[in-house]
């Protein structure tokens, strides 16, 4: 079988890594990126160059030409939805990276594309298919802990400076970081709840990198360079930490909150806390959260490794362990390519749908349009 990747990012390269050590039966035939020499290096980097890859400028070239059986979507953000609308009329398997759309309009454009289409999409939602995840899950789903009536969820992200260091901070590439994280958090509580969100309201703050720098500069033409506690010798050999890009971070053009948080309302009336922070560093790192129910409470955090039930009517807590830190992405990149792979041999439905894919996104555009504009928003299309 053979495929063909849009857009050779650093993630979709891993993943086609992935796809083509698991199944001997596919083979990369076609690649399409705006740098195709940059595009050649990441590949022959992943040991995934050769010459008989043919690239092309145009996808829409790439995708007429060959003879595809599934494509990859790895560019920017912002292109995701357009690429992905590409692959969808011409009916194929496809593999798209999160978010799937950075704007409304985009969202919609997907949706309808989706709608008129027979291709069968994996979204990459690691998250929901982990080990914890879905321990979480199974346990949920037997109902020794009631409805779950409540979830506390969180992620303070330990390497957040990449957000204002790199070209993530521009929110015109990214549409911002409840699309560019929440969108795994919401859809992995969607997926274990299994209810309909109906209504979001959310906060945003920027109150740690922001400044007066001028817009553009670099940390090595910064004559504070040596002295700034984000500048690479601070990282390096003051906090003993590595540096996440090379641009200012306290400059004028700097975007992106440093936390932010939503709170959603779903179709029984339970509603969700998600809190997400970037300015935490090493050990104060944790993603998870905590879903109550009236007997009982479970929790899990993937930077732990661990998932917890507390009984409420007995005095009994279970502690699993789960031994994921070293797979990629707690162990769901793998689970997606296996998923990818069987998708493209007609054998499986996608374990991360693109249903799930525009719901999560339709969620985050609808938090950042109420923290804007301070009001309460319907997640409806």
């Amino acid at each position: 079988m053979k495929l063909g990747i849009i857009g050779c990012g650093n993630r979709v390269t891993g993943m086609a890594k992935l796809v083509l050590e698991l199944a001997k039966d596919i083979e990369l035939t076609a690649i399409t990126d705006i740098n195709p020499e940059k595009a050649k290096t990441t590949l022959s980097t992943r040991g995934l160059w050769n010459d008989n890859i043919r690239t092309y400028l145009d996808a829409d070239q790439m995708l007429d030409q060959e003879e595809l059986d599934g494509v990859m979507i790895g560019t920017r953000c912002s292109l995701h939805s357009t690429m992905g609308v590409k692959v969808l009329k011409r009916n194929l398997p496809m593999f798209i990276e999160k978010p799937v759309s950075t704007n409304m309009e985009d969202l919609l454009m997907l949706k309808k594309a989706y709608e008129e289409s027979k291709s069968k999409v994996v979204v990459s939602f690691p998250l929901r298919v982990t080990p914890l995840a879905k321990l979480a899950k199974e346990i949920i789903d037997t109902g020794k802990l009631g409805t779950i009536e409540h979830v506390q969820a969180y992620n303070n992200v330990p390497y957040g400076g990449v957000y204002f260091h790199n070209w993530y901070r521009d929110e015109n590439e990214t549409g911002g970081l409840f699309l560019q994280k929440a969108t795994h958090d919401f859809d992995y509580i969607n997926n274990i709840l299994n209810i309909d969100p109906v209504m979001v309201c959310a906060m945003r703050s920027k109150q740690i990198f922001k400044g007066s720098k001028p817009a553009g500069v670099y940390c090595k033409d910064c004559p504070e360079k040596d002295t700034c506690p984000e500048g690479p010798y601070s990282m390096k050999y003051v906090k003993f930490d590595n540096p996440n890009g090379d641009m200012c971070c306290f400059a004028t053009d700097t975007g992106n909150e440093d936390s932010s948080s939503a709170i959603i309302r779903y179709s029984t009336g339970m509603h969700v806390n998600y809190t997400q922070n970037f300015f935490a560093r090493k050990a104060a790192g944790t993603r998870g959260a905590r879903f109550l129910g009236y007997n009982g409470t479970l929790e899990f955090d993937w930077y732990k490794d661990q998932l917890k039930v507390f009984m409420h009517n007995t005095p009994r807590v279970e502690t699993y362990d789960v031994n994921s830190k070293t797979m990629s992405h707690g162990g769901g990149d793998s689970v997606l390519a296996f998923n990818f792979i069987d998708v493209m041999r007609k054998e499986a439905e996608s374990v991360a749908s693109l249903d799930a894919g525009l719901l999560s996104c339709l969620m985050c555009i609808k938090a950042t349009k109420s923290a804007e504009n301070n009001t309460f928003e319907r997640i409806e299309f």
